[in-house]
């Protein structure tokens, strides 16, 4: 089963953010904790981790703005 990578809420007030960087490749294998992304919010960069392990399905592209809660990829 498929795990959706939400983007996260980080701060109180953050209801959008920017994917800076994917650190893992589409079809990479990544494991659980695992720095997965970089996400820009509110003047502030924060790694996220992966949130299950399996193959990273890349959905947003850097550089695009999503709000919080957009699925941003999946890991199969």
């Amino acid at each position: 089963m498929a795990t959706n990578i939400l983007l996260p809420k980080i701060g109180f007030s953050m209801t959008e953010a920017q994917i800076a960087e994917w650190l893992a490749e589409d079809g990479a294998t990544v494991t659980e904790g695992q720095p997965l992304y970089l996400l820009e919010a509110d003047k502030s960069a924060n790694e996220v981790e992966a949130p299950a392990s399996g193959t990273l399905r890349i959905i947003a592209q850097p550089g695009e703005t999503y709000e919080v809660g957009t699925v941003l990829g999946t890991i199969e």
